[in-house]
């Protein structure tokens, strides 16, 4: 759908900065998404994986995240290959609702209510990150983070437009479960992309 330079907003690598390839296609439907144009996958034009790398490689990061719409529902064996080859790191932001196909380095696992994750999410999640947009939302996030690893870090990230209600109560909710931490989404305080 697209790909960019900028700085990553979320999670454990946010402030860092990132080549972003936004795969598009997406069947999971958050109806809070912020990039529905994503879903659609016939409505965007087809770019060559040489040159997405390309593109990767003149902007001298080191980093690149493979996000979408939902990056899990293609083979990204290929992809990820040839951006390990020229010393890329690479991450993946996935609702975790299929099967990785492809060596990722970092896996940031956000599960959905909207579609259920594949069992092997939980196994390879460097990263749990739960959006918070209803007050049910701690207990679903808990109920997550009980199946991922003891090393997998764990992120409460309020909903865009619903920060205001949920940043305070995330906040409470850090300083009594202090195994989560806070993720905000600072790429749209900056206003970048």
């Amino acid at each position: 759908m697209e790909h960019f330079y900028t700085i990553q907003g979320e999670g454990r690598h946010s402030g860092r900065a990132a080549y972003f390839v936004r795969i598009a296609g997406c069947d999971v439907g958050c109806v809070w998404c912020d990039v529905k144009d994503s879903w659609d996958a016939e409505i965007h034009p087809l770019m060559s994986l040489e040159s997405i790398v390309e593109e990767v490689l003149v902007s001298k990061t080191d980093f690149c995240v493979i996000t979408g719409g939902e990056p899990a529902l293609y083979d990204l064996t290929t992809l990820s290959d040839m951006l390990t080859s020229k010393g890329i790191e690479t991450a993946i932001e996935t609702s975790g609702c299929y099967p990785l196909r492809g060596n990722i380095d970092w896996y940031c696992f956000s599960p959905k209510k909207f579609k259920a994750p594949h069992a092997e999410a939980y196994q390879k999640a460097d990263e749990l990150k739960v959006v918070i947009s209803h007050i049910s939302d701690f207990d679903w996030a808990e109920t997550h983070a009980q199946k991922v690893s003891k090393d997998c870090l764990l992120y409460l990230q309020p909903e865009w437009s619903k920060q205001e209600r949920f940043l305070p109560m995330i906040i409470e909710y850090v300083k009594n479960h202090p195994r989560w931490k806070v993720s905000l989404q600072t790429h749209k305080f900056m206003n970048i992309p």
